[in-house]
């Protein structure tokens, strides 16, 4: 239960990144500042919980190649993902952006079928199938009233990007203690944005304390808070499970655009949501009664004596 609620909490907090985004750019905070503030402030924090928590002695034995590769995922890949959504979001609702944005599950279902790393099923080609039934009620729903299709571009931009980010991370993930993952590439990010803000002179550090507080607010909320949380519920219920509470993100950023933006969706985009959505569970269940079944199996054959501490470390 209590991963269960941290992997929500995260989910929660996740959604605040394009609300929050739209205020402080509505504040005079530009993507760039935004950006460096936001991985800064996150890459400080990491370090700090890093040094806290005694995995500063488990990143410094990690090889070089795991570090560089960390490194650059967060220079590259994150960095080029987040400019691409707040580009996005500058220009469509944060809703709508949102859930273009979700794509990117169904994405990687694809790209993991294209290089082999996943088998084609019948489940799994249904889930695609409604998944792109689902994105296209959101586009041709929001090509009715006013759109943009440079910032469709740009959110669509985004979730290829984030899919070609999971899976070269997903080829160090495994040997890489996820905090410490987290803490180079966030690192990565900075250094990104720091050395292209003052290359182009686009760092405007002089804004108002509202901007100052929405930043600060990407920066902890959406940013630090949301990663660890997710850690900790993955810990505890595993990746698939941890996957399916993750749609609550979504829910959550279009409850919070119509409170705060007074955006709204029209029931056709509503109805493409669900399908998105319920795609990603679908395509996510099986991993979770395949971790279910490994789980009762290694509680059967652990031995009597065994069982107290086993439940202690999946309680912690």
């Amino acid at each position: 239960m209590r991963g269960a609620l941290l992997c929500l909490v995260s989910a929660a907090c996740f959604a605040t990144l394009g609300v929050f985004g739209k205020l402080a750019g509505d504040a005079g905070a530009n993507i760039p500042t935004l950006l460096l503030v936001r991985f800064g402030v996150a890459a400080l924090a990491f370090w700090l919980l890093l040094r806290a928590t005694g995995g500063w002695a488990a990143l410094r034995r990690l090889p070089w190649r795991v570090v560089l590769t960390g490194l650059g995922l967060g220079a590259a890949g994150y960095s080029l993902q987040s400019t691409l959504f707040f580009a996005a979001i500058d220009r469509l609702d944060v809703s709508l952006v949102s859930l273009l944005l979700y794509t990117y599950p169904a994405c990687v279902t694809m790209a993991a079928l294209a290089l082999g790393r996943a088998q084609p099923t019948l489940r799994v080609t249904a889930a695609l199938v409604v998944a792109s039934a689902g994105l296209a009620l959101v586009l041709l729903a929001a090509g009715t009233g006013a759109f943009d299709l440079v910032g469709a571009l740009f959110a669509l931009a985004a979730s290829l990007t984030y899919t070609t980010y999971i899976l070269i991370s997903d080829r160090i993930v495994g040997a890489v203690d996820p905090f410490a993952l987290s803490t180079l590439v966030l690192t990565g990010a900075t250094a990104s944005f720091a050395v292209a803000g003052v290359a182009t002179g686009s760092l405007e550090l002089s804004l108002g304390a509202d901007a100052w507080l929405w930043l600060v607010l990407i920066a902890l909320v959406s940013t630090v808070v949301a990663v660890a949380a997710f850690f900790a519920g993955l810990r505890r219920v595993g990746p698939s499970e941890a996957a399916i509470l993750s749609t609550f993100e979504p829910v959550v950023t279009v409850v919070l655009a119509f409170l705060v933006l007074g955006e709204r969706l029209t029931g056709a985009q509503l109805a493409g949501a669900v399908l998105v959505l319920g795609a990603v569970i679908v395509l996510q269940l099986p991993a979770r009664r395949r971790a279910a079944r490994n789980r009762r199996t290694a509680l059967r054959a652990a031995p009597a004596a065994s069982a107290p501490s086993g439940l202690d470390v999946s309680s912690a």
